[in-house]
């Protein structure tokens, strides 16, 4: 399945880009030279736009025409203002939940992510506009369609949605082995956004300096880690476990 619409060429990728296209990520090919692909990528760094240097074979590989050294995928979906989507959220009166991806790399387990935070009532996903998965076919096909009902907001730098959501009155709980609280210790119930680290190495040490809160799952066996999708899931469940918990003794 992919239903990414991939764009190729640098010319048509800058006019995609001035026409206001949702460029999700561009890949550029390594060591080229020419005044338009300057141009290019002097354009994707004033919009901020993603970007990756890669071998001509990764480009080849993307597509069979003659892209001339820059892919470019369109993203499927509309990011959501984070700003915009927290005001939302308190203002409605429900309890925030939030979660924040810290540069996940695997599509898969960003859309299994996805799927398993439509199903629990997280508000919205938090991602940064480098490094991390991109939004593609793979991605919607593990979320089971659950990308197009998810608002995921993208920030320059996850340290800036982890600010953004401490100074809106929302405490951040970073999922860490590092930590010396377990899950089952850590309040959940009251408004929340739950951070998660890529699959290699984790939460980045920076941002773990600034969170509220941070807690690990308990793991009795010989293995260090788990999926960070079943750890997600694992969070997101005791989180729903609490706050029923809570509505249940307030009826």
């Amino acid at each position: 399945m992919e239903t990414t619409t991939k764009i190729f060429g640098i010319r048509a990728i800058i006019e995609a880009i001035n026409s206001g296209e949702n460029i999700d990520k561009v890949f550029l090919q390594k060591g080229l030279k020419g005044e338009l692909f300057t141009e290019l990528e002097q354009l994707l760094r004033t919009k901020k736009i993603s970007a990756s240097y890669v071998p001509v074979e990764k480009l080849n590989r993307l597509t069979d025409k003659n892209h001339q050294g820059a892919v470019a995928q369109i993203s499927p979906i509309s990011f959501h203002d984070l700003d915009t989507l927290v005001t939302s959220v308190l203002e409605s009166g429900e309890t925030p939940l939030f979660l924040l991806l810290d540069q996940l790399s695997d599509v898969r387990n960003f859309g299994a992510i996805i799927r398993t935070a439509e199903c629990t009532g997280v508000h919205g996903i938090i991602i940064q506009k480098k490094g991390g998965a991109p939004i593609n076919g793979d991605t919607i096909k593990t979320s089971a369609g659950a990308v197009f009902k998810m608002p995921i907001c993208k920030v320059d730098h996850i340290k800036d949605a982890v600010y953004h959501m401490q100074a809106s009155g929302i405490k951040v709980v970073a999922a860490t082995e590092k930590a010396s609280a377990t899950l089952y210790k850590t309040k959940l119930n009251t408004p929340c956004a739950i951070l998660m680290g890529s699959e290699g190495r984790g939460i980045n040490p920076s941002i773990l300096k600034i969170v509220d809160e941070k807690a690990k799952l308990p793991l009795l066996g010989e293995i260090g880690s788990l999926n960070v999708s079943v750890a997600c899931g694992a969070f997101l469940y005791e989180t729903i476990r609490q706050r029923q918990i809570d509505t249940t003794v307030s009826i």
